[in-house]
């Protein structure tokens, strides 16, 4: 069964950076493409960054491309997703999934960007 947590998120004044973290297991995690979405209070949910199974497809938002980079661990199961300059509207709780299952999702990490 797909199990995925993320961690790493927090509290970040305007400008600073964040690397969130999801472990993958309970599937061939180096044979499947990778997401980040986010889900603001009030909004939908909506597509950050993803990035294919061994790396060499990956594409981000534009409302964070040049801020954000997504990248992954095929060995530790892991991929993440590095935050840099955040503003207050990059708050949201952040959550990782596979790529093409829209069925299983993290637990989610909250990231409040505030001064």
């Amino acid at each position: 069964q797909v199990h995925l947590v993320e961690s790493g998120g927090g509290l970040v004044e305007p400008g600073g950076s964040l690397r969130l973290s999801c472990v993958a297991s309970g599937f061939t995690f180096s044979s499947k493409g990778m997401k980040w979405y986010r889900q603001a209070p009030g909004k939908e949910r909506e597509f950050v960054a993803t990035i294919s199974a061994h790396e060499d497809f990956v594409r981000v938002a534009d409302s964070v491309k040049g801020r954000f980079s997504i990248s992954r661990n095929n060995l530790q199961n892991t991929v993440y997703l590095q935050m840099n300059n955040l503003q207050p509207e990059d708050t949201a709780v952040y959550y990782c999934g596979v790529w093409g299952d829209d069925d299983h999702w993290g637990q989610g990490a909250q990231v409040t960007v505030s001064s």
